[in-house]
């Protein structure tokens, strides 16, 4: 069938927006702030032959694309071979099962067929982070798990909605081991209710175009998506790139964990190897399959933002699947740092190896942890138990277009922070500080983003607290001269004492009283390029707003600042003397 360009725009713009709306009514029915503040969610759509991406909210995690993709792909392959219920009108299930296409188990996705003639047109699918599963610690990230059962309830695909009726035999068996369990079924209601508007709006679509027509322009979308992937792709000269990304530790064993990666570009392909990584860790620090080649997906999306979000972009790009490794692991190993950590990691790696062949694309290391903080307890002042689960941002690097972002998003997603004021509404948590970390930033002439300096104090009642994160041994690097971000620091203060987690910015189970306090210092960015070759200007102005001392502006760029203003002599002088 041929489509005329302004029909298929249409089309194009119209499946966009049935997951954009997908995603605005789950955050705005959510109850956990995690969702409904910070956004960690996503919604799409899949073909109903193979799982491949339709459409994605832009709105939605980057790393839930592949992850999504690779989980609907699974949930059709159980149904064929009969190990799972086929589906009817109506159902929707349930999975987090992180082997099967999933990340770690507080990303609960669900996937609703949509029927059309008595036939299955496509999947509507949607993963939300889930602010409990069970498990050993509140928030389900166990620094020191070292089996997946340790880290909480895990799902095989089960038919949770029934002909549209939630199933509260399922139901019940999932609130019987997760915490906080009154408060879920906000978040599993605002779940099915986006896959619900995403069928009306779809079904609208197909009834104003007509199935064939759309079926061609979903092709076609592909088909250019490829396309333009391939085109892009031509930027980077044929060869081979190499790069290492260090992970701090697995939380269990105090050793580094190598991510080794050989990218070869040839024939309009990208071709990924991460052989030669570190073999299956201890600690939660595994990534699955899916997760890994996700990341690998939304790192050369970051480069190439210009694709269209479909499957046919992934198609020129290939992940040799990295056996005996700790990018793909397999049951029981424990994974709860894989989608918000060493996902980041991983996309890191790509930069690296890609910076001095896209210098005008590709950006020094930006602070590469999700800061994953989750408090757990119970407030006598309300008479319940909570979960808290903080997400923080960090610098991104700096670039070939100038200075990397402050206290900007993680690398695999757009998930911001939640507020302040909600936070201290909804929990006993007073917020003692809440600012940029200044300084932070990797110098270069494209100096590094500032990373987020906040300390969180215990009102009242008891509380355990837990952290997953990374870069606390080393910053993110610089890339063409630039030097590495200030790395992250953790601090709990209990009693008047302030102590540093043994595995830095890892640790579990950490009890607090009222009055002890959490302080989080995240990643700043690293920097591009030589710092002495900085604009003295720029660098003034950083001191002029505080953000370095003179001593240091001296120090790392060569410029003599007083008061915010360039000395041209003494800087003069100072970058002679180098």
């Amino acid at each position: 069938m041929s489509l005329d360009p302004i029909t298929l725009t249409v089309i194009q713009a119209g499946l966009q927006q049935i997951c954009d709306e997908m995603d605005l009514a789950f955050s705005r029915a959510a109850f956990s702030p995690v969702i409904a503040e910070a956004d960690d969610r996503s919604d799409g759509i899949y073909d109903a032959a193979d799982g491949a991406l339709i459409a994605q909210g832009l709105g939605g995690l980057p790393v839930f694309v592949g992850v999504m993709q690779e989980s609907t792909r699974s949930l059709i392959a159980m149904i064929q071979a009969g190990e799972v219920a086929p589906p009817e009108p109506g159902d929707t299930y349930a999975m987090n099962d992180p082997y099967l296409g999933g990340t770690h188990l507080m990303d609960v996705r669900f996937a609703r067929p949509f029927w059309r003639k008595g036939e299955i047109f496509c999947w509507l699918s949607n993963t939300g982070h889930w602010p409990d599963i069970g498990g050993a610690v509140p928030g389900g990230f166990s620094a020191s798990a070292t089996a997946v059962e340790q880290e909480g309830l895990r799902l095989p695909p089960v038919k949770l909605f029934k002909k549209g009726v939630l199933d509260r035999e399922i139901y019940s068996i999932i609130t019987s081991n997760i915490r906080v369990a009154d408060q879920r079924i906000g978040d599993v209601k605002a779940q099915e209710a986006a896959l619900r508007i995403g069928e009306e709006r779809l079904g609208a679509l197909l009834d104003r175009y007509g199935d064939e027509t759309v079926r061609a322009a979903i092709a076609e979308l592909r088909a250019r998506a490829e396309a333009e992937m391939r085109a892009r792709l031509a930027e980077i000269p044929d060869g081979e790139y190499r790069s290492v990304a260090w992970i701090d530790s697995d939380g269990v064993v105090d050793e580094p964990l190598a991510i080794r990666l050989r990218i070869v570009k040839a024939e309009g392909r990208l071709v990924f190897d991460f052989a030669g990584s570190s073999p299956p860790c201890r600690g939660p620090m595994n990534s699955v399959w899916a997760t890994t080649l996700s990341s690998v997906h939304l790192a050369v999306r970051h480069i190439f933002p210009e694709a269209p979000l479909n499957a046919g972009a992934f198609a020129p790009v290939e992940v040799i699947r990295p056996e005996g490794t700790f990018l793909d692991a397999r049951y029981p190993r424990p994974v709860s740092g894989c989608a918000a950590e060493v996902s980041q990691r991983i996309a890191e790696a790509v930069f690296l190896a890609l910076a001095e062949a896209l210098p005008a694309r590709v950006t020094a290391a930006p602070a590469g942890t999700s800061g994953n903080f989750a408090l757990g307890g119970s407030d006598p002042q309300r008479g319940r138990d909570f979960v808290m689960y903080q997400i923080s941002g960090g610098g991104y690097g700096g670039s070939a277009a100038g200075d990397g972002l402050a206290n900007g998003c993680s690398t695999i997603g757009i998930s911001k922070a939640p507020p302040v004021e909600i936070m201290e509404q909804n929990f006993p948590v007073l917020y003692r500080r809440y600012a940029l970390r200044e300084g932070s930033g990797g110098a270069g002439a494209r100096r590094g983003g500032f990373g987020l300096d906040y300390e969180v104090e215990l009102l009242r009642g008891e509380a355990r607290a837990s952290f997953v994160m990374d870069h606390g041994r080393a910053g993110p690097p610089g890339v063409r001269g630039g030097e590495a971000g200030a790395p992250n620091e953790v601090r709990v203060t209990r009693g008047g004492e302030t102590i540093i987690p043994p595995h830095l910015s890892k640790a579990q189970d950490i009890p607090l009283a009222p009055g002890d306090r959490v302080r989080v210092r995240t990643p700043g960015g690293g920097g591009d390029g030589d710092p002495f070759a900085r604009d003295p200007a720029l660098v003034a102005e950083d001191v002029r707003l505080g953000r370095y001392a003179e001593e240091e502006a001296a120090r790392l760029f060569g410029v003599a600042a007083p008061g915010g203003k360039v000395d041209e002599a003494e800087t003069a002088r100072l970058r002679a003397a180098r």
